[in-house]
């Protein structure tokens, strides 16, 4: 099944609230030759400068009219990887970019960036590049591959304003979106019920009313129970265990389960919504432990086939206009949602962390096989094949 928020986490608009308190809502080119528009290898396209301290790297000066025009004449098609666990999450994101710039096509394909990321070492290592842009959760592999030389240092329209902290200097990759989880639960299910706290979760009265992803599945996941781990102890993580809570694959299936009626489970920490209240839940950020928070990352293959395209793309993503739709934005410029600070002061979560700690591979590495033994191998279908 679809996951019924699609919009709001790619595209959902925000709506105005105080930080801490409870959201309650209802249902609402040919080879040898540059491709148009770009220049011959080892020089700068006309209207970029360069990139200080990078090997031919540039930064974009045309305006989007004349990127696009630039992308038509590389044929018409973008071929975009982005990370997910639904096969359509990022359908809006294709939508609007194609209601936008008529006559150019997204091939737009959504995975597990930990999928993504082998097949681009694939296609890098057989020197047959295909994908123009890749936009992933995966960020420890973007300096991997900016030190192999297989990234375009390409800094597109917005690229000064975004974070320090969500870039490389060099500009070979870049956050694209901001993503975060959320406390989320069904106030139809569980009325009265307030998950401010991480604490509130090992209360035995929501004994079978959690649905929780496989933290060994999901890197993004493992670092949400990490931080709780480490700031409230074991002993949550065995309270948590005692109330069975119900183990799926993939980050959208808990939001999709939590919502509807006729399932026991009422409430998760790894899932999001959006910064709207949906369908009769109601959601908040926690006060007692860290949540997580991190920039959805995008670079461009230098052997991309359409680099024009992909350029235009990063530059539109980049606007203040499709950052304001997305909530949280990775441009310092852009304000903030109504009720809450920008992601930089925004209270018990630290937008940079997860970057940093998925870097430590090996510390990666010992956690998913500790919560392997803790809970078992992650079982199920894949979650972009598992209709739920």
């Amino acid at each position: 099944m679809l996951f019924p928020l699609v919009a709001a986490l790619f595209l959902g608009q925000v709506t105005s609230a105080q930080c801490q308190s409870v959201r309650n809502g209802t249902a609402t080119a040919p080879s040898g030759t540059a491709p148009s528009g770009t220049a011959p290898s080892g020089t700068a396209p006309s209207g970029t400068g360069s990139v200080p301290g990078t090997n031919g790297g540039t930064v974009e000066t045309r305006t989007l009219e004349e990127i696009y025009q630039a992308a038509l004449k590389e044929g018409g098609t973008i071929t975009v990887w982005h990370g997910g666990d639904e096969k359509d999450q990022a359908k809006d994101l294709k939508d609007a970019f194609e209601a936008k710039f008529k006559g150019l096509t997204l091939n737009l394909t959504v995975d597990l960036s930990k999928y993504h990321d082998g097949r681009i070492d694939d296609q890098l290592a057989a020197d047959n590049v295909y994908v123009d842009s890749v936009i992933l959760q995966s960020l420890h592999d973007y300096p991997r591959w900016a030190a192999q030389g297989a990234l375009l240092n390409y800094a597109p329209l917005g690229f000064d304003q975004i974070y320090p902290e969500f870039k490389d200097p060099g500009a070979a990759y870049y956050g694209l979106e901001l993503f975060s989880w959320m406390n989320i639960w069904n106030n139809q299910k569980l009325q009265g019920s307030n998950f401010s706290t991480f604490q509130e979760f090992a209360d035995p009265k929501y004994k079978d009313k959690l649905v929780l992803t496989w933290p060994n599945d999901d890197d993004a996941v493992m670092f949400a129970f990490e931080l709780v781990v480490k700031k409230l102890g074991k002993g949550w993580l065995d309270s948590l265990l005692a109330n069975n809570p119900r183990w799926v694959r993939g980050s959208a299936t808990p939001l999709t389960l939590l919502m509807t009626p006729d399932t026991p489970v009422a409430a998760s920490f790894t899932t999001t919504g959006g910064l709207v209240p949906i369908n009769g839940t109601a959601f908040t950020f926690p006060t007692d432990a860290d949540f997580v928070s991190w920039p959805q990352t995008g670079a461009i293959l230098k052997k991309a086939p359409h680099p024009e395209g992909a350029k235009l793309l990063h530059s539109w993503m980049l606007t203040p206009e499709f950052q304001q739709t997305i909530g949280w934005s990775v441009r310092k410029d852009v304000p903030a949602p109504a009720g809450f600070p920008d992601i930089m002061n925004m209270p018990n979560t630290n937008a940079s962390a997860f970057g940093a700690w998925m870097k430590d591979r090996s510390e990666v590495e010992r956690l998913r096989f500790w919560y392997e033994d803790l809970l078992g191998t992650a079982q199920g279908a894949s979650p972009l094949t598992d209709d739920l």
